[in-house]
């Protein structure tokens, strides 16, 4: 069996190349890897498509990666007031935004999880959400087809796993993350606590090992 557990964070991110598409899970500050983010910004890769909900709230999350200029393109749903560091990037034409409704970005991920090609929806008809999209009328209802997200890596936060890679999540920062774990080729996770296989009861587990590649333990939320 191919070794999951990294003795470091530097390491389980240490072939992560320039151009990478990555996913980063969190969600209003829950569920952010911050640790493994931290890591990323010490490699110094860039020209990242960063996949998240939100670009960062000052140095925290993603702020740290647009501060250090290593984001070139974001699809994201809400970038926010205080993502200092990405909106003065994105005015000085520095990274360019795919801007996603919430619920669209995650039933994209989810469709490239699923091995979908895409779905229509309502949501978004009429807007600029909707330019360059194909449209169809679905029982009377204008729809437009929507194309699933994948990528190369996905960084998210865990609160525990087991040496195989089976996942458990602390109250809200069960978001985005089990949804990226299984829409990229590559999942790697920081988790406070790294337990024996068998110690976490099946019932509890939120996203099976099969979808996880590395594990690697950090604890708490740091911010550089």
């Amino acid at each position: 069996m191919k070794r999951k557990v990294f003795a470091t964070l530097d390491e389980a991110v240490a072939d992560i190349p320039d151009g990478a598409r990555i996913m980063f899970g969190g969600f209003g500050g829950a569920g952010f890897p911050n640790n493994l983010i931290q890591a990323l910004a010490r490699k110094g890769t860039r020209n990242i498509t960063a996949i998240s909900n939100n670009c960062g709230t000052r140095d925290g999350e993603l702020g740290l990666m647009f501060k250090n200029n290593q984001i070139k393109h974001a699809i994201a749903a809400f970038p926010g007031p205080h993502a200092n560091y990405f909106l003065e990037r994105y005015a000085a034409k520095e990274v360019t935004l795919e801007l996603v409704p919430q619920g669209i970005l995650c039933e994209r991920m989810r469709a490239a999880a699923a091995g979908l090609q895409g779905f229509y929806t309502t949501v978004g008809v009429g807007t600029e959400v909707a330019a360059g999209k194909e449209e169809r009328v679905i029982e009377g209802q204008r729809c437009i087809l929507e194309m699933p997200i994948h990528a190369d890596f996905a960084l998210i936060k865990a609160q525990k796993a087991d040496e195989l890679g089976n996942l458990t999540y602390r109250l809200a920062a069960r978001n985005f993350n089990p949804i990226m774990a299984m829409a990229a080729k590559t999942t790697i996770a920081e988790v406070e606590e790294i337990v024996p296989v068998g110690a976490i009861d099946p019932e509890h587990v939120i996203t099976p090992a099969i979808f996880v590649h590395r594990i690697v333990k950090a604890k708490g939320l740091r911010y550089a």
